[in-house]
Formats: C-alpha cells, structure tokens, sequence
C-alpha cells in the first residue's frame, strides 16, 4: 500500500476510488435490522416484499450509507503518514436514488471533493460517495461524507 503526507493527498483532490463489490446479503439487511431495532417487512419478510413492486427484500438506507466505511476500505486510498486518526463529522446532500435488492452486489465510488487544513494537524475531507449496484443504471445513492483527519 501507498503512503503518501496529508498534504501529498490534499493535491490528488479529484480524484476518483472503486471499491471492490460487495454482496448485500439477506443475512446482512437482517443483522442491520436487529442492531437497529427496524424490522419493516420490506427488509426481514421475503414472502410479503416479494408482493412489492421490489419483487423481494431489500436493504435499509441507512445500511448502504453504512457501507462507506468498509468500501472506503477496499478503494486503495493510501496511508496517510502519521495519521492519528480519522472521524465522521458529517454528511450532505444525501439522496436515496435506487433500492439495493438482497442479493444484489455494490461497490463505492470515492471523490475527494475537498482536502483543508482547519488547524494544525486537523483537515477536513470532503468526499463525493457513489454506491453503485452491479447490473443497475442508477446508482442506490449519492451523498458528501465529510470526516476530521488527526495527523
């Protein structure tokens, strides 16, 4: 893996990372249901979604949105040298475009929109998320994640 300094990073704004794809698995939407408490029947019953114009279960919002972590993971980004650690600070714009079906294979499409010092050692990142469903023209969602990175 790469390792490049913040400010090595902060001149690659622009551009773009795939993660690799990602089942989202019946087992995955029913894990996500438990941890949170939201069990509606478009998620956890198979037999009445499939009476739904999704033709079966799909996944919740929230567990896609959820996803960026891990499939930020399988983008390649590089190491950054001497980071401390990285936080969520936020989101924007998030929009819910297309239902991700059980089953159904996804991957994240990163852009770091924008990389800024607030402080010293503290930048905020701005990136431009993608969840992209395999086989599907519109994406299941497009959203700004912002995060505080401690270097």
């Amino acid at each position: 893996m790469e390792t490049v300094t913040i400010a090595e990073l902060a001149q690659r704004t622009e551009t773009q990372r795939v993660s690799d794809w990602v089942e989202v698995s019946q087992e995955m939407i029913d894990k996500f249901a438990d941890a949170t408490g939201d069990h509606q029947f478009i998620h956890v019953d198979p037999e009445r979604a499939a009476q739904t114009q999704f033709g079966g279960t799909i996944a919740h919002g929230f567990l896609t949105l959820s996803l960026m972590g891990m499939l930020a993971e399988k983008s390649g980004e590089p190491a950054i040298e001497g980071l401390k650690m990285g936080i969520n600070y936020g989101g924007n714009k998030v929009r819910f475009l297309t239902p991700v079906r059980s089953g159904k294979r996804v991957r994240g499409r990163f852009t770091t929109r924008k990389l800024v010092e607030r402080k010293p050692g503290v930048w905020e990142r701005v990136t431009e998320y993608v969840l992209e469903i395999e086989d599907e023209e519109k994406p299941a969602l497009i959203a700004e994640w912002i995060t505080l990175i401690y270097v």
